[in-house]
């Protein structure tokens, strides 16, 4: 699809992956407009690493998911929408549920409820590997149970049920697509490999949670890929596709190929304020894309160790941005 003056919305645009995909889809001609959380700071999160000469061809629009009128206002006269808009941090969910179940689901039917009012003609609806819990088999297909082990998982399991439902009872056209834990330039130092980089620069002793659980990392460039192609392909509306490399390793071998690329071996030390409650953890995650590759020709393209070069280059030149001191929820 060509993406020359489409007129599409984002929702989440500040957040790690929205940033990305809104810097993309401004490079390729479209008409962006992201919906950012207000702030009386003027906060525009991670956009503020977008390109100067693109981010002022990008129209920022404020608000909250929760909030109808802004939700429909946002949505109005766009072609598509990309909603990636949620509270994403697991352990903020064990906190405030009621935030979080609040912003992930009712701003998801909000979302729903303006597409389907305004006739848009796409949307393609974030949600996560989380949704599995523990994997009963891997690499886990799209037909595996949902298992809410947390807050968060069970939020976006709700919001993936209404956007099924959606699709199903209006023949709103939506796709949801489910990455499996992607990482790049600005991620967060909530998530695990900023959080290793970041302690491994810095301290000859690193604070992390549970080395056993296994995941699917997939490079950023590589999950908006995706997204681009889950708009373009009609044959994906009202289908659930993975976005992962089918690879996997441990949270303790992760950390270990960090050390050999910074070529450094400090100390393990494990925090018990980074564990998840025991039956929370998500002990193995780990994806097929044989169905994104048959229904959307995706593919991985960015191998770990690439990606890993590529975020530690990122961190090195943003250590403040990395408070060691602190555990960031």
């Amino acid at each position: 699809m060509g993406w020359q003056g489409k007129k599409v919305l984002v929702t989440g645009a500040g957040g790690f992956i929205g940033s990305h995909l809104t810097e993309r889809l401004a490079a390729e001609g479209a008409q962006v407009r992201a919906f950012v959380r207000y702030t009386g700071r003027g906060e525009i999160g991670n956009l503020r690493w977008v390109q100067p000469n693109l981010l002022t061809k990008i129209e920022l629009v404020r608000g909250d998911l929760r909030d109808v009128e802004a939700v429909r206002e946002a949505v109005k006269n766009m072609d598509m929408v990309f909603h990636l808009g949620a509270l994403i941090a697991i352990p903020y969910s064990y906190i405030h549920p009621r935030e979080v179940i609040e912003t992930n689901v009712i701003g998801t039917l909000n979302v729903l409820m303006a597409a389907k009012e305004y006739a848009t003609a796409r949307v393609v609806n974030t949600s996560t590997s989380e949704v599995y819990g523990t994997a009963r088999y891997a690499p886990i297909d799209e037909q595996h149970p949902l298992q809410g082990q947390s807050p968060y998982s069970a939020s976006k399991i709700g919001a993936d049920k209404i956007a099924q439902s959606f699709n199903l009872a209006f023949n709103l056209p939506v796709v949801t697509l489910r990455p499996f834990n992607t990482y790049g330039p600005r991620q967060s130092a909530r998530a695990v490999i900023p959080t290793i980089i970041s302690q491994v620069l810095t301290c000859n002793k690193i604070h992390l949670g549970s080395l056993t659980p296994v995941r699917d990392f997939t490079f950023v460039s590589d999950t908006v890929e995706g997204f681009l192609l889950a708009a373009s392909v009609d044959e994906a509306v009202g289908k659930e596709v993975h976005l992962g490399t089918g690879e996997a390793v441990t949270i303790g071998d992760l950390a270990h190929k960090i050390f050999s690329l910074l070529g450094k071996s400090p100390q393990i030390t494990t925090d018990e304020e980074r564990l998840r409650p025991q039956k929370s953890e998500v002990m193995k995650l780990l994806a097929t894309n044989d169905y994104a590759r048959q229904l959307l020709g995706w593919e991985p393209k960015v191998s770990l160790e690439s990606g890993l070069q590529k975020v530690i280059e990122w961190v090195s030149a943003h250590l403040d941005l990395f408070p060691i001191d602190q555990y960031a929820l």
